[in-house]
């Protein structure tokens, strides 16, 4: 990440970080640092998944970029973006490194598109309905252990790779450049042959700023990932 890219995400995060201080995220340390530590695998969890989403889809679909840049495959190693995965520790969302694809390469280049701009979100949703399940069996098959301290730490883990996968996914799908959902629009919608396209996609980072120091993304990620979250649940536990 050259310096130009890496300057107007430090004042994004420094921007989230002041906000979840005036917020109150950190009014107990010790309590925070033991919900990240139960959160780590969820951040790694989520993020890979995400990321591996694209990768493969873009892959099968014919474009071999993620291949040869190592992106096909489930490892954190190779999905992590430090700055999007402190920003998800701190402030409670974030991102992956994206993935990089060539469209010359797809058979339908906007159907294909939209299907590897989906894939991301598509699977952090199984990934959450999948552990949710594996949460009902664990207190099925384990009731004992599971009402121990250990037993009760696992169950958080799980929660937490519920809570954490949905949080990606409907993060992503905010229609704003360049997250996953402002993608989907603009393949559904042909946006790039609108003339203001250009001006949006370039100003991405101003419009997402903006919408976060008006708490915005907050006041639509919180209710609908809670929404989410209840659903999932209610599937298993309901």
């Amino acid at each position: 990440m050259n310096r130009v890219t890496r300057s107007p995400i430090l004042l994004l995060m420094l921007i989230m970080l002041a906000m979840a201080v005036i917020n109150g995220r950190f009014s107990d340390p010790l309590g925070w640092l033991m919900n990240m530590a139960l959160m780590l695998p969820a951040i790694v969890i989520g993020l890979s998944f995400h990321e591996f989403g694209h990768a493969v889809v873009a892959y099968r679909l014919g474009d071999h970029t993620p291949k040869l840049q190592g992106r096909v495959t489930i490892s954190p190693l190779a999905h992590i973006d430090p700055f999007g995965f402190i920003a998800l520790m701190f402030v409670g969302f974030g991102w992956g490194k994206p993935v990089q694809i060539n469209p010359g390469n797809f058979r339908h280049p906007r159907r294909d598109e939209f299907l590897v701009g989906i894939a991301g979100v598509t699977i952090n949703l199984i990934v959450a309905i999948a552990t949710a399940g594996i949460l009902k069996l664990y207190f099925s098959s384990a009731a004992i252990f599971a009402n121990t301290y250990m037993g009760s730490v696992i169950a958080d883990i799980l929660v937490y790779i519920i809570f954490v996968n949905i949080i990606l996914m409907v993060f992503n799908l905010m229609p704003v450049p360049p997250l996953d959902g402002f993608g989907l629009l603009t393949q559904i919608f042909n946006l790039r042959s609108k003339s203001w396209y250009d001006s949006v996609y370039n100003n991405g980072f101003v419009i997402l700023m903006a919408l976060l120091i008006f708490n915005v993304i907050d006041r639509v990620l919180t209710p609908t990932v809670n929404f989410m979250f209840n659903t999932i649940m209610g599937l298993f536990f309901g």
